[in-house]
């Protein structure tokens, strides 16, 4: 799983059948100190995430493991959206604070 950011939406109104249904989210990933990396993907969102939340994504073939991505072809999914991460007993985020 990585971290990332909403940072936007991808709307498609042609698109391949199996896609269809499927809401797509622009995701920048976060580092380890949560700085963005550079790098934007396009993930289905399977959790109705929002613009400028912190969420858990997966890429590859376990995109395609989640009810609303099975069998489907996607590379990224968002699965999760972050409540607080802690590291060293410390609190690095909070999203009720850092809103």
């Amino acid at each position: 799983m990585l971290l990332g950011k909403v940072v936007g939406t991808v709307v498609s109104t042609k698109k391949e059948p199996e896609l269809e249904g499927l809401r797509m989210l622009l995701v920048r990933e976060l580092d380890a100190a949560w700085q963005a990396t550079g790098k934007v993907i396009v993930a289905v969102d399977a959790v109705n995430a929002g613009d400028g939340e912190i969420v858990l994504f997966a890429a590859g073939s376990s995109a395609r493991q989640t009810l609303a991505t099975k069998d489907r072809p996607v590379d990224h999914v968002i699965m999760a959206i972050v409540d607080t991460v802690t590291a060293n007993g410390a609190v690095v985020y909070d999203k009720q604070r850092d809103a």
